[in-house]
Order: structure tokens, then sequence, then C-alpha cells
């Protein structure tokens, strides 16, 4: 997720993905779920059910800007010690805020484990499954996450460093974007509909794909390569409503969608902000533009305060009363206090770990 601070849509569905996924996970985990879907049936089960398909929204442009960095290489000579940095810079670009969230929720689960029974909060943390999670391989060696959110971290850097090596050694972008089109197909169509490749780059490079097609379609500069990767859009998108025969996948769907909207809108700006325009709207635009680059923060460290507000809720005997306003109440505290702990660690953490590289 890397950062922007000029681009509405981008920004808009950062925060928007960052507050579904966080949404989804307050309606799955806990006693204070079971109890909000007494008074919000309709709507938790809604998010229960859909939330998790914000993450294609978090694919999709996390292919969108790998391609907006990775491409200053178009024409560049390969160089096996750039293509290593890349890729160990991009671990350091997601490095400090990850360990700090995961140090953090292992501190609330240890104290959830006093009070909440539910499997959610999952066993004492060993020193193998932290290290596993350090380099981001708790997924391939079938380790229990630590945190809701880190699997996705891991998966990000995959496709990164995919990215990066087919971006670095090849030589021609028309060969390249057929190769992401068949790679993108196969994950969409195949290996995107098997659990067993859920801790590999595999499963999700469809959606990513899809990203860098649009991004290589709307700014490329080299018109030919636009006109190949226009197509290839098209194309996957025809192959995506044709696989409907089948069975209809929305997650499917939702990522071409997304993909189109960044190639028709992914450049716009913020509008000026003048004496004309409404307080509303102004707020609403400040209220995005604060938020997006925080948003990978939220998404990392709220896990840690489902598993708080859970401890309360039973700790001190709010969850007798069965109340869905109580524990309603809570969730909203929840999204609160990951949007406050979201600011203070992009400013002590993630500002500064933008320094780390090599």
């Amino acid at each position: 997720m890397k950062q922007t601070s000029s681009l509405l849509l981008i920004d808009l569905l950062k925060v928007f993905a960052a507050l579904t996924i966080i949404l989804h996970h307050l309606s799955s985990y806990g006693q204070i779920a079971i109890d909000a879907r007494s008074v919000l049936p309709g709507v938790m089960t809604f998010l229960f059910e859909y939330g998790r398909y914000a993450v294609q929204i978090f694919l999709v442009m996390a292919g969108y800007l790998a391609a907006q960095s990775l491409t200053r290489f178009a024409n560049a000579k390969f160089s096996s010690q750039n293509l290593l940095r890349v890729i160990i810079n991009r671990y350091l670009r997601l490095f400090a805020p990850y360990i700090a969230a995961l140090v953090f929720t292992i501190l609330c689960a240890w104290i959830a484990r006093h009070w909440v029974n539910d499997e959610f909060v999952g066993e004492q943390e060993t020193l193998s499954q932290f290290l596993a999670h350090l380099f981001f391989l708790q997924g391939i060696l079938g380790l229990d996450s630590i945190s809701a959110g880190a699997w996705y971290v891991a998966i990000d850097w995959q496709l990164y460093s995919v990215l990066a090596i087919l971006l670095f050694t090849f030589s021609s972008y028309q060969a390249l974007i057929w190769l992401i089109s068949i790679v993108a197909v196969s994950s969409l169509l195949y290996f995107n509909r098997s659990a067993q490749y859920e801790a590999y780059f595999i499963y999700f490079i469809g959606s990513y794909g899809l990203g860098v097609l649009a991004y290589l379609a709307k700014n490329f500069s080299d018109k030919k390569i636009q006109g190949l990767a226009k197509f290839a859009l098209i194309a996957i998108g025809v192959l995506i409503a044709v696989s409907t025969l089948q069975q209809v996948w929305l997650r499917n769907f939702l990522a071409w969608f997304v993909a189109l909207l960044l190639f028709v809108w992914g450049n716009t700006t913020y509008p000026d902000i003048g004496l004309a325009a409404s307080r509303l709207k102004a707020s609403i635009l400040r209220a995005i533009a604060w938020a997006s680059p925080r948003s990978y923060c939220a998404f990392l460290i709220h896990f840690a305060f489902i598993l708080l507000a859970n401890t309360l809720y039973i700790a001190t005997g709010m969850h007798a009363h069965e109340s869905g306003l109580i524990a309603i109440s809570l969730m909203l505290g929840v999204v609160v206090c990951s949007t406050i702990a979201a600011s203070y660690m992009y400013h002590w953490v993630e500002l500064p770990s933008t320094k780390l590289k090599i």
C-alpha cells in the first residue's frame, strides 16, 4: 500500500477498504460480534459475508501503485544488485509498523486470555511463530497468524517481489503483458478457487495483475504498450464474465471493476477547495486526505483493539446483559481507538521507517 497524498480515488479506496475490513473483523470475532447481530442482523451478516471482499480493492490498488513505482526501471539495464535492493527496501517499507502492531497485538492477546475463552484469541505465541512472522513465512509454514491482517502484508511483499523480478528481467513489455495476463487469468479462474494456495502469491496475483495492467494501460509512456494493456484488461473482463456460466465469483468482478475505476480515474487529484465549496465537502475531502496515509497502520492495529474490546466486554460483566447496543458501542470504540492509534503509529513508526533503505 504505497502512500499517495494527492490522488483522490486511490485515497478514497484505501480509506473505504481499510474501514470495511475493520468492520468485517468486528462482525466476525468474539462475543461482541454475536450480541451486535441481535440488533443489526442484516448489517452484521452482510459485513461478515461480504466485508472480506474489500481485500480485492487493496490488491488491485497495490498492483497499480507497485507498477507506478517499478516502471521507472523500464529502460534500465538489468542488475541483480538493484533488483535485490528494491525487494529488500520493500520489506523494510512494510516492516516497522507491521512489527510494532504484532508486538502490541501479542500484548493484547496475553491480556485477553485471562478472560476471553474464544478460538480467535489463539494459543500463546511461540518464538518460532514470531520469527516466522518477521520474515513473512507464517502462512507458508502453516503457523497460526498472530494478527488478522498479518497474512496480507506477507502476500503484499510476495506480489511486489514477483512483479519486481518480472519488470527487471523482461526487456519487452509486450511479452510481459502477455505473461501477466496469462498468470492473472490462471489465478482468477483456478488458483484463487483453491484454499491450498492461499499462502502464496499465485492465489492473489489475478487481482494484483489487474491493477498492474490498469496502470500500464493508463500511464505507460509507450502508446503501443498502453493499447496492449487496455486490450488485456478488457479481455480478462470478458473471460471473467464468461466464467460466470460455470459459477459466479463476485470477488473477480469487484477486482475488475476496481481496475476499471483506476484506469478511468486513477490520476484524479483533489479538487480545489475554494470559498464556494461547502463546509461538508471540504471536511470530507480533508478527512479522506488525513485518513489515507494512516490506513495501513489502522489495518495493522485494529485487531488488537478487537481483542481489548472483547476483554472489556467480558471482564466487566457487560456480556451478561447480552446487549446489542453495548456491543455496537464497543465496536464504534474500536474504530475510534484504531484511528487514534493509527495516527500515532503513522507519525512515530511508519514515517520514520521510510528512512530505512539500502
